[in-house]
């Protein structure tokens, strides 16, 4: 079971509190990380714009991407919203098997 960090930006916090709490509770995500202020600058459908974003960052595994994207599409703001997976290729062996028994479908 490969476990991945997933990097996400929404729109503010309370956004990112909100899908946070969701992906934890429906046990998609081990743990959330919000780092509330980040400064973005990108085109968008032909215009260059700068906007405050919040970066999440999710701890959860392979397995459970394809769940994980489809619930955030269905509660994020954006219409395309920025959802990226990196795999884990090591560290500490209990942090990791803490995510994976953290993300199983058995809710006990």
């Amino acid at each position: 079971m490969e476990i991945r960090f997933v990097y996400m930006t929404v729109g503010d916090a309370q956004e990112a509190a909100a899908i946070g709490r969701e992906l934890v509770e429906s046990r998609l995500a081990a743990c959330v990380n919000i780092l509330p202020s980040m400064h973005a600058i990108y085109r968008w459908k032909g215009d260059l714009e700068e906007d405050s974003e919040v970066v999440m960052i999710v701890k959860t595994t392979q397995q459970r991407m394809p769940a994980l994207i489809e619930k955030v599409r269905s509660l994020h703001s954006y219409s395309c919203p920025c959802i990226v997976s990196l795999p884990v290729v090591e560290g500490h062996t209990p942090f990791l098997e803490w995510v994976k028994s953290q993300v199983t479908a058995d809710k006990s």
